[in-house]
């Protein structure tokens, strides 16, 4: 039997599903104007950044889809590029929700809409993005990756972890837990 190597990931992008629906749901009462915790926003930008990007995304980047191009599959027109692609929009997403949120932060007026909109733009792409690497790229990787690659690939993922402060996960998932409860 090999040796699982997208469990792990299924599993993150469960948590990070939890607070896109977060974002969803607090990005429709802010457009109609009955939710202002600005906070929750950039706490938001915060769980994207180190959970979802440099936690998640780096073991995908960094370790399975670096597998994956090393087990032959093109690094440019590929599932792998487009991943890659997505990300960086998503990125470029957080990055204008932040401002527009710090900004409001400050009392700077009329930045409810750049809020909304990128946080709505973020989440729409990200459901999207998990259900390709879910549905698609992971059950692919699953199939074509060696037994031979599989224990380096776990490796890697627990190197990534290793860097992580402790109790990482653990912090991330009752940052959504909180917000979760205010609903």
């Amino acid at each position: 039997m090999k040796k699982d190597i997208t469990t792990a990931l299924v599993d993150e992008h469960r948590l990070i599903l939890r607070m896109i629906a977060l974002l969803e749901l607090n990005a429709t009462k802010t457009a109609a104007g009955s939710y202002s915790n600005w906070q929750f926003y950039l706490d938001g930008v915060d769980f994207i950044r180190n959970y979802a990007d440099r936690f998640h995304h780096a073991k995908e980047e960094d370790v399975l889809f670096a597998a994956l191009v090393a087990n032959g599959m093109p690094r440019e027109n590929s599932p792998v590029a487009a991943m890659l692609m997505e990300h960086d929009q998503g990125r470029a997403f957080v990055r204008a929700m932040e401002a527009a949120a710090l900004e409001a932060c400050k009392g700077v007026a009329g930045q409810e809409t750049t809020i909304v909109e990128n946080a709505f733009a973020y989440a729409a792409l990200l459901r999207d993005h998990i259900a390709k690497e879910d549905e698609i790229l992971y059950p692919l990787a699953e199939r074509v990756i060696p037994e031979a690659m599989r224990d380096g690939i776990v490796e890697g993922y627990q190197r990534a972890e290793a860097e992580s402060a402790a109790n990482f996960g653990e912090r991330y998932r009752l940052v959504v837990e909180a917000y979760e409860k205010e609903q």
